[in-house]
């Protein structure tokens, strides 16, 4: 009879648990279903946003599918409303729901205290309502916009990208709130935990960069663009509540997107 030597149990065990860790933030962010034999901790939480940016990764498959299915029958306008449709219908509209309660909290709220408030309201608000409209009016205009090719391309850079953009907050800043659906993530994530989600982040972009389906000019502008504009936005929620919420983090996720996504499109045409 075999017997597994130690080291062997072990390794598989700690893979086994990446793996969970994986799952776990899947079901979180996502509407899709996971094995059973994943089970749920919420001390798993704090470790799974590491495997956020791979969320991405999944979230921009589908898109990607979407899009190209769509194209077969339809114009590229309507390719990518069903693209971006189902990225929404998969996530719940989970990171577009912290956006628009953002700007609505940060457009209305004059303190710390009313910012909040304001945000935990289930209602939308003008901000929110415009601030939404325009920045899915905008994603639909800027990928409608670019070639095909660079569409599904494209759309696998960005996704994983702008969640690493999110969780960055989570690694240098602090969460704000007593209560809330995002605080079992905001808890820690440590240097190496980031750097697996960075190295998540970056696979995409190496791959089509060496590839030549997206020049590395037009994988850099939209890198730099997503990096201004959340860099912009951590330092305005840390000025005017002290750090970040669940909702600062879905709407770093939605406008590092579009920012990616206009750099690229600068770039291509440039």
């Amino acid at each position: 009879m075999e017997i597994d030597h130690p080291v062997h149990t072990s390794l598989r065990a700690r893979c086994v648990h990446q793996l969970r860790l994986f799952f776990v933030a899947l079901q979180f962010f996502t509407r899709i279903p996971i094995p059973r034999w994943v089970g749920f901790d919420e001390r798993w939480l704090q470790h799974a946003s590491r495997y956020f940016p791979a969320v991405g990764i999944v979230v921009a498959l589908v898109c990607a599918l979407v899009y190209l299915l769509g194209s077969l029958f339809w114009n590229q306008s309507v390719a990518v409303l069903l693209s971006m449709s189902a990225g929404i219908y998969l996530t719940g509209a989970f990171h577009e729901d912290g956006f628009a309660d953002t700007c609505d909290g940060f457009g209305g709220g004059m303190t710390e205290e009313r910012v909040l408030e304001i945000m935990t309201d289930s209602r939308i608000g003008a901000y929110g309502a415009i601030g939404i409209g325009m920045m899915l009016a905008l994603k639909w205009v800027v990928l409608s916009s670019m070639p095909s090719p660079a569409v599904v391309a494209a759309l696998l850079i960005v996704h994983p990208f702008s969640r690493l953009a999110a969780i960055s907050l989570v690694w240098r800043m602090n969460y704000v709130k007593a209560n809330g659906k995002a605080k079992p993530i905001g808890q820690q994530m440590s240097n190496g935990e980031f750097c697996i989600a960075s190295a998540t982040a970056l696979l995409p972009m190496v791959l089509f960069s060496l590839t030549g389906w997206m020049p590395w000019e037009a994988i850099a502008a939209g890198v730099l663009l997503a990096a201004i504009v959340s860099l912009w936005l951590a330092r305005m929620f840390q000025r005017r509540i002290g750090g970040y919420t669940g909702d600062c983090l879905g709407a770093v996720q939605q406008a590092a997107e579009v920012a990616c996504y206009l750099g690229i499109l600068a770039a291509l045409a440039y």
